[in-house]
């Protein structure tokens, strides 16, 4: 794996640490009230997304082993490009059905390149 690749999964792993972490023993409507956290995982959701934009570009088939990298990178420009119409519903659906997922596909990827290192 490229060097680059695995700085891109670290970033990944480190977002959805943060989303979780922010998260945590929290409810929809401690979210949709508060707008620090939400700036925070949108701000995440962001990252992981530009990071498996970039991945994407220098090693398409490791991307491939992220499941739905396409909607995970359209989600992040609906986030930063047309954040008027971003539904909370949405951002808190996605972290609380998908981000378990791609943790565990990015934890995943990364081990097998430390086990290859």
């Amino acid at each position: 794996m490229r060097p680059e690749a695995r700085k891109f999964l670290y970033d990944i792993q480190k977002a959805c640490d943060l989303i979780a972490r922010f998260s945590a023993s929290k409810t929809f409507a401690d979210y949709s009230a508060d707008p620090l956290l939400k700036s925070g995982v949108e701000r995440q959701f962001e990252i992981i997304g530009e990071a498996l934009s970039q991945m994407l570009k220098i090693d398409p088939s490791l991307a491939g082993h992220v499941t739905e990298t396409r909607r995970i990178i359209a989600f992040r420009n609906i986030l930063i490009h047309g954040y008027a119409a971003v539904s909370d519903e949405v951002v808190w659906d996605v972290l609380r059905v998908d981000l378990p997922t791609l943790r565990k596909e990015v934890g995943s990827l990364l081990e097998s390149a430390e086990g290859s290192a």
